[in-house]
């Protein structure tokens, strides 16, 4: 079985820059890997544990110094990574970035069985790119999954998260999964891992390298564009009260106070 691990570089939440297009600038900035994008890697290592012909490729879009983040993957336990990266891709929307992730697969991965994503990235929260990258594959796709339950070379079983409970659904290969945190406990590299890393060749693709026209990548190629990027003012404050005998009695004349503010 074949594996395109989709996985993001997103920056540290206290540390966002913003470029003249109101997108996210990436370089230079410090980064971590996108927690969703961890349980996704979960999945795949979970999926290789089962079926020991699996081979993983880890692949993200970004900038040259994601590389470190792919090294770590192949620490976990990841076969192959590939760094699309170029300056056409930059200020990408969610459409531009599903289509120049499918065009990598299409490149790198042609024969993949799976592809897995994170289920949202912390930069941007929006749930899209995965659904983009297996509608650009002409792929099923199942969404908001908690837990695989059954791996063969046919189909998969997966439980997910549904409005109104848990749904357990299965779907023919090839497909597209997107995980949810869950309560599992993250792998960690062994030394092992840690060579194998640091002795690893990481290709970087380039738009010419997956064939995509500059016109269709990075902010030409997106239709959606972001208008307006800012910090949410706090205005809340909050008072500590230290308890005693008359405690309750101050809780209440607090509560008297925030109502008659919000009836004036």
């Amino acid at each position: 079985m074949k594996i395109a691990l989709c996985i993001k570089q997103v920056p540290d939440t206290s540390d966002i820059k913003w470029t003249e297009h109101n997108t996210i600038r990436r370089e230079g900035v410090e980064s971590i890997i996108n927690p969703y994008d961890v349980y996704a890697i979960e999945a795949a290592l979970h999926i290789k544990n089962i079926i020991k012909n699996t081979e993983i490729t880890a692949m993200t879009m970004g900038p040259l110094q994601a590389e470190e983040m792919l090294r770590k993957t192949i620490a976990l336990g990841v076969d192959k990574a590939a760094l699309i990266s170029d300056r056409k891709f930059a200020g990408a929307d969610t459409y531009a970035t599903g289509k120049t992730l499918a065009q990598s697969i299409k490149t790198i991965v042609p024969d993949f069985d799976i592809v897995i994503c994170g289920q949202f990235a912390i930069d941007g929260d929006t749930a899209q790119t995965g659904p983009s990258i297996a509608n650009h594959l002409n792929l099923p796709q199942v969404t908001f999954v908690k837990e695989l339950v059954e791996v063969t070379e046919n189909y998969i079983v997966v439980r997910r998260q549904a409005d109104d409970g848990i749904e357990t659904v299965k779907c023919e290969l090839p497909a597209l999964i997107c995980m949810l945190q869950d309560t599992t406990e993250p792998s960690r590299a062994k030394i092992n891992g840690y060579i194998k890393a640091q002795n690893t060749e990481i290709k970087t693709f380039t738009i010419d390298d997956i064939g995509l026209a500059p016109e269709d990548a990075g902010l030409k190629g997106s239709p959606t564009y972001v208008s307006k990027a800012f910090r949410p003012i706090v205005t809340h404050t909050c008072e500590k009260i230290y308890a005693d005998e008359n405690t309750a009695k101050l809780v209440l004349e607090k509560i008297n106070e925030f109502k008659a503010g919000v009836n004036e």
